[in-house]
């Protein structure tokens, strides 16, 4: 068993050495910090194209949020642009949306100082029955004289506006093979295979040599009518798979976790993004050791409020007594050793911080997961701290493996947009 000593040592830890628990568990200047660390590593996918061209539905179905959620979230960046982070308050990805694409003379030169440090991928919305995009590809060539390998990703949306009265979706989705006598046997409509070859000319001669790939969809709501509501999501995930840096790849892999627990599912995102802000900030002498525990402490307080747990000290000292003692002065040992090792001069800056960013990341990824086991648990009125305490250790070796990826170890300057 655990004793009162360590829980207690383990709550002064958790809350940074607060007098106020409440103070750290709601800490107001640390939420603004914690985002921009996680910024900081957040890939961008850039999505460019008219107004209502389905921007926003290509957003609602990757992160799995509302339309009104979507539509909420969006910070104006510049004159002509705003962002979305997911999840907002410790962002894994962002998506920039380029609302002044339409307007005569839109300029992308500001939107694209804005996010070319970051951005991975480019994304083009085209309405399937619109052949005036003749602005649009204008900008994705300006762009690619500038980064010539960006890849792009040419999604022809809202096929159904071509559908005759009563006609349904092809099924099988045809488009795999874009031959317009495939797509005619397949029984797509003469207008719709006539608008999507034109669009896709309008394309060709783009300067570089990233890739191009067209991919015809149709998101919708359930309650449109339309089956199935993500018509082509298979193909668009395949062209994202195909073309997409692995920074992107590696966001949209971990938004969501396996397995059909629909809490786990969503605090997944959270994880993730808390941990990446734990382990940016723990690149630099100092700032880990007031902000990592705050990112933790923050990050425990989301996961119960989506399990529907009210945190508070008589869950802590739960929570601590299932993680163990040995655990608990694991993690303070540790992440104590850490902060020396960064103030050792020249190693301190490179080896050291590096060190530290993964292993704060990763023990932040595995406190989130051994969490959300604890109140899955707890939720259901049972009781299992051997499974904490082995849910924290099994996360440890998965967390190592995502720090790599999402090069938490890179200590080069990142931008703080």
């Amino acid at each position: 068993m655990i004793g009162t000593d360590q829980r207690r040592a383990f709550g002064r830890w958790l809350v940074n050495s607060a007098q106020n628990l409440k103070a750290v568990l709601f800490p107001a200047r640390a939420d603004e910090e914690i985002a921009r660390r996680a910024r900081s590593f957040a890939p961008v996918v850039w999505l460019l194209g008219k107004v209502q061209s389905g921007k926003t539905s290509i957003i609602r179905v990757m992160t799995e949020c509302s339309a009104a959620e979507v539509g909420n979230g969006f910070k104006a960046c510049t004159k002509t642009a705003r962002v979305f982070d997911f999840p907002q308050e410790a962002p894994l990805i962002r998506f920039l949306d380029t609302c002044g694409v339409g307007e005569a003379g839109y300029d992308p030169a500001e939107d694209l100082t804005f996010c070319e440090d970051q951005a991975h991928l480019l994304i083009v919305t085209t309405r399937a029955l619109d052949p005036q995009q003749e602005i649009i590809v204008d900008a994705v060539r300006a762009i690619r004289r500038r980064h010539p390998e960006w890849p792009v990703i040419v999604a022809q949306t809202t096929i159904h506006e071509g559908y005759a009265a009563g006609d349904e979706h092809v099924k099988p989705y045809p488009f795999a093979d874009q031959d317009p006598a495939v797509l005619a046997a397949a029984g797509m409509s003469t207008d719709i295979i006539r608008s999507l070859s034109h669009q896709r000319e309008l394309f060709l001669g783009l300067p570089g040599k990233g890739a191009v790939l067209f991919v015809p969809i149709d998101f919708t709501l359930p309650e449109d009518g339309w089956e199935p509501s993500y018509y082509g999501y298979e193909a668009f995930l395949a062209a994202l798979e195909h073309v997409a840096p692995a920074a992107v790849v590696t966001s949209l892999h971990n938004l969501y976790g396996d397995g059909g627990d629909a809490l786990a599912a969503r605090a997944q995102p959270h994880i993730l993004g808390y941990a990446t802000a734990a382990g940016a900030a723990d690149i630099w002498p100092v700032a880990g050791i007031a902000l990592v525990p705050a990112v933790q402490a923050k990050m425990i307080h989301t996961l119960a409020a989506i399990y529907g747990i009210e945190w508070n000290r008589r869950v802590l000292a739960e929570f601590a007594g299932a993680l163990g003692a040995s655990t608990l002065i694991q993690i303070g040992s540790g992440f104590g050793a850490r902060q020396l090792a960064k103030l050792v001069p020249l190693y301190g800056q490179t080896a050291g911080a590096a060190a530290a960013a993964v292993m704060s990341f990763s023990t932040t990824y595995a406190l989130g997961k051994a969490a959300c086991y604890f109140f899955g648990r707890r939720k259901s009125g049972a009781s299992d701290p051997t499974g904490v305490a082995q849910t924290y250790k099994d996360a440890l070796s998965t967390a190592l493996r995502l720090a790599r990826e999402r090069g938490i170890a890179n200590t080069s300057s990142r931008n703080d947009a």
